[in-house]
């Protein structure tokens, strides 16, 4: 009896706390997201805000579309892009609590027809090895096997890893990667005899509740309180044809808004409990999931973005881990052409943030992001709007300086253009072709229907594709090498602008004459 009436004294004293206080004024905040948008010409944004356990906030701000009425709201959906990569690392973890897998087998265990173009690499690629970016395959490597959308089917992206050369020792550097992240979603399926996106909904989406979340690139096309998706071309923002492939959904298919990605980070920051009763994974696998794996370069921020310096970063399994001052932070990035995201985790705080966006602007979901971790770690002030606009006119500069100079001279290339024409082949892409138009040139990649342009002549044996459809965002230097007799002995490109997405890794491309 007397514990009876302390446990409900206690319950009494509890209900009558106010609750705590918000470290921010939301007035405020709103007003600084009006602000963004306006500066940065982001048609929508929503938010997630949680904490301890608790839902702060889920709101939306701004139109779904420009030109439309339209407005954004909590249950907008936005692709997360590469914010998929978490929910794919958690699926595996899945797996391996179930005994069907450990980490720390091999991947040609499962696959046994997967191969990478070393022999070693390939024998002793671990599960964990396709999570972490150290397999020894450069930044973005092997992207344009599906980017923008190719003919190619996933197996067959799959398959053609093994002709994609290494840029590095296994295991002694980090860079980011898309393609393996394929290669987990088949393991998946051939561990747990769903496709990856069957895993998707019936083991975490629906378990969380997030009802309202889609696992298909494709899904941006839907009708309904979708965001429309948004960029700045030729330096004007308008609408831009999403990302339709579902080739890759395992490394950015998924498709969220405000309040199922709150479920998500609660989920998350509570060690995979979904309710008292319930749990979506067990707690070690928060330490596995958020476990520092791959060392990744640190350098010193600009100097306008000075509070960001840290002092350790690396790559979990799915998750960027690094410090943001003093605190672990737990944090990823997407962008996929007109949506950017960034969820962040603040595990000693029991805080999670997530800003999804339908224009692609990372300095918005930065701005907004740093603005509430200050807010909530108690830190001095700073002017996060000011400190990125004076980046964004620095940059600016440099990008015209760049594009100036490759900016078309009124010259003819040295030879008749009918001696660049032909057709080529590069081991790991697959076929390429130059040919005459008219009184100029054109080329064409043969399984990326939307890689057809127009090249000009830029100096010594180089030209410029300059892509048609605008919204690519992609012209590329292409250099011609010849043989002593005059024919030509290879092709090589690379990206004209520094700000050209590390998806389309020309530089990786050789492209040799057909016979």
């Amino acid at each position: 009896m007397k514990n009876t009436f302390l446990l409900f004294l206690a319950l009494l004293l509890s209900a009558s706390l106010p609750a705590q206080p918000l470290p921010f004024s939301k007035t405020e905040f709103e007003k600084l997201v009006m602000q963004v948008m306006k500066e940065y010409e982001v048609p929508g944004i929503s938010i997630a805000l949680v904490k301890d356990g608790n839902v702060i906030l889920t709101k939306g701000f701004g139109k779904r579309k420009l030109g439309m009425s339209a407005p954004v709201d909590e249950h907008t959906v936005f692709g997360i892009a590469s914010n998929t990569k978490a929910f794919t690392a958690t699926a595996m973890a899945l797996l391996a609590e179930e005994g069907k897998l450990s980490w720390n087998d091999r991947v040609i265990d499962y696959l046994p027809w997967f191969r990478l173009s070393d022999p070693y690499v390939t024998k002793e690629l671990r599960i964990r090895d396709l999570f972490v970016h150290r397999s020894g395959l450069g930044l973005g490597a092997g992207d344009l096997l599906w980017w923008p959308k190719t003919v190619y089917d996933r197996k067959e992206i799959v398959r053609r890893l093994r002709h994609l050369p290494l840029a590095a020792s296994f295991r002694s550097a980090y860079a980011y990667d898309n393609v393996l992240y394929t290669v987990a979603g088949e393991v998946i399926e051939a561990v747990s005899g769903m496709s990856w996106e069957e895993f998707m909904q019936q083991r975490i989406l629906r378990p969380v509740g997030m009802n309202e979340s889609t696992v298909l690139h494709s899904d941006a096309a839907n009708e309904g309180n979708i965001a429309s998706t948004h960029a700045r071309v030729n330096g004007t923002v308008q609408i831009v044809q999403p990302f339709l492939s579902d080739i890759t959904n395992p490394a950015g298919g998924i498709n969220s808004n405000a309040v199922d990605m709150a479920k998500w980070l609660l989920v998350q920051l509570d060690s995979g409990k979904i309710s008292n009763e319930k749990r979506l994974f067990r707690s070690s696998t928060t330490k596995e999931l958020w476990s520092f794996i791959t060392p990744k370069p640190i350098s010193a921020p600009p100097k306008e973005l000075a509070p960001m310096k840290a002092n350790f970063s690396g790559y979990g399994l799915g998750f960027n881990i690094q410090d943001y001052r003093g605190m672990k932070m737990i944090t990823h990035t997407g962008g996929l052409p007109g949506y950017v995201s960034r969820v962040t985790m603040i595990p000693e705080l029991n805080l999670g943030i997530a800003v999804l966006t339908n224009q692609e602007e990372e300095a918005a979901f930065m701005i907004l992001t740093n603005y509430l971790l200050d807010r909530f770690m108690n830190a001095a002030k700073f002017d996060w709007l000011n400190a990125y606009l004076t980046l964004r006119k620095r940059d600016a500069e440099k990008k015209s300086s760049v594009e100036k100079s490759a900016e078309q001279t009124p010259q003819s290339p040295p030879l008749p253009i009918e001696k660049y024409c032909g057709t080529f082949r590069d081991a790991w892409y697959g076929e390429m072709s130059v040919s005459k138009n008219n009184d100029s040139l054109e080329i064409r990649f043969h399984q990326t229907p939307a890689l057809i342009g127009s090249l000009h002549y830029y100096r010594y044996t180089t030209f410029i594709a300059r892509w048609y459809n605008r919204e690519l965002r992609a012209d590329a230097y292409v250099t011609f090498s010849f043989n002593p007799d005059g024919s030509i002995e290879s092709i090589h490109m690379s990206a004209v602008s520094p700000e050209t997405d590390f998806s389309y890794d020309f530089q990786d491309l050789k492209f040799m004459p057909m016979k």
